[in-house]
């Protein structure tokens, strides 16, 4: 018991650290800093970090800022490679240029003039215009060419009415998952099993998955997922349960009733919606705001918003 509480003290002293880093990405960060965050000495600190992560306080910080000039690439055509940069924190042009080409194997330049995934199917990913791609964006050549382009009607099946509306600054606890979409209920138990004996959980009680990468441009066994639970009063969090703010603003907000093996199809319709709106992703997270437990619905389905920051082409 005292080996779990231990190991959970740890996790969320670092994840406050990659909370200040996301934050805080565009500066320079001093591996001190960090440490004084997790409230650990830098020696420990560092060796925390990586047994924890995988990865160094440093490599992580490369990374996601390295990740985060990517989303600008992909979302902000307009916007210049020099621009997006210096704003993502990297000192020189040459510098950022060595380090993109390092991460993702090809020039940052050559990564804008790829063709992105808009939407996935069954593991395969396709284009705007229905192309088959691989996962790095390359075109996937079939055996017969006759499949190699489709028509993303088929692929788009959700009836849904998309809007963007202002949404409000949301407090949350919640607990940290890294990895495959379909593991964060392991999150989310141990959420409930620290906010139920608490009286936060009652028939009123919304839950909210924030997405913190983007898997097109971030490895999947990487992409941090918080598994949340609203709340509307002060809670004292402990171990890997922690407490953060939402911000609102504007977001494109599509509302879903489906199946579990649908929510592929739901952020594919959000996806496609994108490219007929006017609107391009904006700063911030992504989310699902959880409207009741599947468990009550009498079809045991999930009544979702899908909501995705949004700025004006």
């Amino acid at each position: 018991m005292i080996q779990e509480q231990s190991r959970a003290e740890y996790i969320a002293r670092i994840n406050r650290v990659m909370e200040y880093i996301d934050a805080h990405y565009d500066e320079p960060i001093r591996l001190e800093q960090m440490a004084d965050i997790a409230h650990f000495s830098p020696f420990h600190f560092h060796r925390i970090f990586t047994v924890l992560t995988g990865e160094t306080p440093a490599d992580f910080f490369v990374r996601i800022r390295t990740e985060k000039a990517a989303l600008q690439l992909k979302d902000s055509p307009r916007k210049s490679i020099s621009d997006i940069a210096f704003d993502c924190g990297f000192s020189s042009i040459a510098l950022f240029s060595r380090t993109f080409r390092k991460h993702y194997g090809i020039s940052a330049s050559d990564f804008r003039k790829t063709e992105m995934p808009l939407v996935v199917k069954n593991g395969i990913y396709y284009s705007k215009n229905g192309q088959l791609l691989s996962k790095k964006s390359k075109v996937f050549v079939a055996a017969n060419q006759e499949l190699c382009v489709v028509n993303l009607k088929q692929l788009i099946i959700m009836d849904t009415k998309i809007i963007v509306k202002e949404l409000p600054d949301m407090q949350v606890i919640y607990c940290r998952h890294t990895g495959a979409f379909d593991q964060i209920h392991k999150a989310y138990t141990k959420l409930m099993q620290f906010a139920a004996p608490r009286g936060l959980v009652g028939p009123d009680s919304h839950t909210i998955t924030v997405y913190h990468d983007d898997p097109s441009v971030t490895a999947i066994e990487k992409v941090r997922q918080s598994a949340c639970l609203l709340v509307h009063q002060e809670v004292k969090v402990e171990g890997e349960i922690g407490k953060m703010t939402i911000k609102g603003g504007k977001y494109a907000v599509g509302h879903f009733e489906i199946e579990v093996q649908q929510f592929e199809e739901a952020w594919n319709t959000m996806c496609v919606w994108f490219t007929e709106s006017g609107y391009e992703p904006g700063e911030g997270t992504p989310l699902e705001y959880y409207y009741c437990d599947p468990e009550n619905h009498p079809e045991h389905k999930f009544v979702l918003d899908i909501c995705i920051p949004v700025k004006s082409l």
